[in-house]
């Protein structure tokens, strides 16, 4: 048939069987369709007769040859079709005009030039024409939502960021936080609260540049109460809040937790231990669920390419504490106040490392704006035994209790110390305020609550 063709004879038109040539209608060769001369010439039409002659795929507007030369030579698809010229074609496709974009390309070509511009964190990457020498741009936070935004260490980022100038978006379900919390910041035009669970939606209107996931029960007797919504917070909560930031462009932050090293066989932990974790234990459910959260985390980081931070929390004390909270600096600051006995669970040796709210803030803010995926360890270094805090407690408040000795709880950990030299070298960071100093602002938040 290639023979018939290169000779002249007619190709059939639409709707006639194979052989059968019609007077009047000119035949390209078998490849019309690749060939530069040939894609997009419109055939004559038979005459008498509307649409009967064959028509050339991908046809209508975007016939002629400066947009087959375009679309083919930029594709490559024209080295497949040389091999069906006929003789004469290469001096005929040299002839042909330069290819001039069409608008649909034209908007492509402007499409790719605004995604190139838009500074970080948008597309997670720097502005144009910037020279960076190995370091990004400060991260720019305007706006900033942040789930578990009603709760103990949700509420002092709300009012870190507002101080900082940004507008805040506080996300909460109200089961651990409360609104006593973030009262002082409803006047505050900058400042927006949404009663939401994030396991269910989370989306708000509006652009983003910080997406922080904070939200979770996060005391043994808060996971003990609440099991399944602590693990689907940390898994339906993480997979929402990681679909927002994606949507919106924004950097993602984790509220991670020493708790994913368990009960630590190394002492300090560095941020490369795996931890010793039993995921089947009462604990377990607040454990796997952080852990599978920083797994997600690090799969939408690599996968979507989402800029991500993960902080791995230590222990943590302040003002806005719950005092039913059920954590020892709060159960033995309640019990010191109220004259009653200290409850110390186990012989008292197991170790805490206790952070001041107020460094870890200044971590976490330094770790957003930074261009440090982590997982970075946040906490004190300083390691104490249980009975050494509640006898400092006791002793700050002057308090008349005696402490006494309960049985140790299933798979309470017996040390925790983080090693911070991570935070140290990217962060320039680790904690300032003394715990004697944190103990006394924390009583006397106490004292004004209970």
């Amino acid at each position: 048939m290639g023979r018939a063709q290169d000779r002249g004879e007619a190709l059939e038109p639409r709707g006639q069987g194979r052989g059968h040539a019609r007077p009047g209608l000119q035949a390209p060769h078998r490849r019309h369709a690749l060939c530069p001369l040939h894609r997009g010439r419109q055939r004559p039409q038979e005459p008498g007769r509307q649409g009967s002659g064959l028509r050339p795929r991908g046809g209508g507007a975007r016939q002629g040859p400066e947009r087959v030369q375009g679309s083919l030579f930029r594709q490559g698809r024209v080295r497949r079709a040389q091999g069906h010229r006929r003789a004469g074609d290469r001096d005929r496709v040299a002839a042909l005009p330069r290819h001039r974009p069409a608008p649909r390309e034209k908007a492509h070509a402007h499409r790719r030039l605004a995604r190139r511009a838009q500074p970080f964190p948008a597309r997670a990457r720097p502005g144009v024409g910037v020279r960076l020498r190995g370091r990004r741009p400060p991260v720019t936070l305007k706006r900033v939502l942040i789930t578990g935004g009603a709760g103990f260490l949700g509420s002092h980022l709300c009012e870190h960021f507002l101080a900082r100038g940004s507008r805040v978006i506080a996300v909460d379900n109200l089961i651990t936080g409360t609104l006593a919390n973030i009262d002082h910041l409803m006047k505050n035009p900058r400042f927006e609260f949404i009663k939401m669970d994030v396991t269910n939606y989370l989306h708000v209107p509006g652009p983003l540049d910080l997406v922080m996931h904070f939200a979770s029960p996060a005391s043994p007797i808060d996971y003990a109460r609440w099991p399944i919504p602590t693990l689907k917070v940390g898994a339906l909560g993480t997979h929402k809040a990681l679909g927002l930031a994606k949507d919106k462009g924004a950097v993602f932050a984790l509220a991670s937790t020493s708790e994913v090293y368990g009960d630590p066989e190394v002492n300090p932990q560095p941020e490369s231990y795996w931890g010793n974790v039993n995921p089947i234990g009462p604990r377990g459910v607040y454990d796997e669920a952080k852990r599978f959260a920083e797994a997600m985390t690090m799969a939408y980081h690599r996968y979507h390419k989402v800029p991500v931070r993960i902080v791995r929390i230590f222990n943590t004390y302040g003002p806005r504490m719950r005092t039913e909270d059920g954590r020892a600096v709060p159960n033995f600051i309640t019990q010191a106040l109220a004259n009653r006995p200290i409850t110390v669970y186990g012989d008292g040796s197991q170790t805490r490392s206790l952070i001041f709210v107020s460094d870890l803030v200044d971590g976490i803010d330094r770790l957003v704006r930074s261009n440090q995926t982590g997982p970075i360890n946040l906490g004190n270094p300083r390691e104490m035994t249980l009975l050494e805090i509640a006898e400092t407690v006791k002793r700050l408040v002057k308090s008349r209790s005696r402490i006494v000795y309960r049985p140790l709880p299933v798979d309470d950990p017996k040390v925790r110390r983080p090693d911070i030299s991570l935070a140290r070298q990217k962060l320039k960071w680790e904690p300032k305020v003394p715990l004697e100093d944190g103990l006394k602002r924390t009583i006397a938040y106490f004292r004004q609550v209970l």
